[in-house]
C-alpha cells in the first residue's frame, strides 16, 4: 500500500478499482484504518473494498491517529479529520469524489460537506455516532487516560500502548496509542512533553469530539446547511443510535433515511442501496 505525507503527516492508503471515486471513511473508532472494512459486520459480509471497487475507485485509508499512519499531539476536531480526508484528495487531483463513512467515519464525511460541499458527490452514512451514551462513552475513555497519565506519567501511557492496543481497545494508551507503538521516534518525542500542556490538549479533543449529544461531526446548524445528497443507514445500538441517524436525515435537506434496522441489514441489501442511491444522483 501506497504511504504519503500530508500536512507533516505519514498517511496509509489505497486506490483500487475504476469508475468514480469513493473516499472511504473508515468506521472502528480509534482504529478506523483500512482493514477495518473487512474486519466484521456488514462491510466484511460484502467484501466491501473488492465488491464497492467493481463500480467505484476506491480510496480507503487509515486515518490520522489510527493504524500506521502518523498523528501529532494537538487538539483533534472533527475538522483536522475532515481536512485530512480532502487533502487526500488533493495528493490524487481528485477534484470531487462520492464519500462513504461508517461509525466515526460519518463524522468526518459530514465535517467534510460542511467544510466543502463542492468536493462530496454525494454521501454515504453507514450508523452515524451520537446521543448521550456515545457522549459518556468518549468522555470516559479521554478522562481514564487523562486520570492514568495524571497519576503515572507519560512513560507509562507510551510503554502501555506497546502492546498494540489502540485508544478504543485500551482507553488509558491514550489517543496517540498507535503512534506510540508504531512510530519509535514519536514515543520519544512523547514522553518528553509537559505533562500539564499534554493534559490540557487531551481535555480539549474531548470537548471538541464528544462535547454534546448532537450526532457527532457538526452541529445542528451546521447539518442544516449540507445540501450534498446523503443516504442514512442507521444503526441500532448505544453509539451508534438511532435518534442520531434521524436527527442527520431531520436537519439535513437533500437526504434519504434507508429505513432497514439491524439485523436486517446485510451485505447484499445494503450494496444494494447504495447503488440504487448512486445511480438516482449521477
Amino acid at each position: 500500500m501506497p504511504l504519503a505525507t500530508i500536512d507533516g503527516l505519514k498517511v496509509n492508503y489505497q486506490v483500487q478499482g475504476s469508475g468514480p471515486h469513493l473516499l472511504m471513511l473508515a468506521p472502528g473508532g480509534f482504529n478506523s484504518t483500512i482493514d477495518s472494512w473487512t474486519r466484521g459486520g456488514v462491510w466484511k459480509e460484502m467484501d466491501s473494498l473488492n465488491t464497492l471497487s467493481k463500480t467505484f475507485t476506491v480510496v480507503p485509508y487509515d486515518r490520522r491517529e489510527a493504524g500506521i499512519s502518523g498523528g501529532r499531539v494537538e487538539k483533534l476536531t472533527w475538522e483536522k479529520f475532515a481536512r485530512q480526508g480532502l487533502a487526500i484528495l488533493d495528493h490524487l487531483n481528485v477534484k470531487q469524489a462520492w464519500i462513504v463513512g461508517g461509525c466515526m467515519g460519518v463524522s468526518v464525511a459530514a465535517a467534510m460537506a460542511v467544510l466543502c460541499p463542492e468536493r462530496c458527490k454525494g454521501l454515504l452514512l453507514h450508523w452515524p455516532v451520537g446521543g448521550y451514551l456515545w457522549m459518556t462513552k468518549g468522555q470516559t475513555f479521554y478522562n481514564r487516560h487523562i486520570e492514568f497519565v495524571r497519576a503515572n506519567g507519560l512513560a507509562a501511557a507510551a510503554a502501555r500502548a506497546a502492546s498494540g492496543k489502540n485508544f478504543w481497545l485500551d482507553p488509558e494508551a491514550g489517543p496517540w496509542a498507535s503512534q506510540n507503538a508504531s512510530d519509535p521516534a514519536f514515543a520519544a518525542e512523547f514522553v518528553t512533553q509537559d505533562v500539564a500542556r499534554y493534559l490540557e490538549i487531551c481535555a480539549q479533543s474531548r470537548d471538541a469530539l464528544y462535547g454534546d449529544t448532537m450526532p457527532s461531526g457538526a452541529s445542528g446548524g451546521e447539518l442544516m446547511t449540507i445540501k450534498t445528497p446523503a443516504l442514512i443507514m442507521p444503526g441500532a445500538d448505544a453509539s451508534h443510535s438511532t435518534s442520531s441517524a434521524w436527527a442527520m436525515k431531520e436537519l439535513m435537506p437533500n437526504a434519504e433515511f434507508w429505513n432497514v434496522l439491524p439485523p436486517h441489514q446485510h451485505a447484499e441489501n445494503v450494496l444494494a442501496a447504495i447503488l440504487d442511491f448512486v445511480k438516482r444522483h449521477p
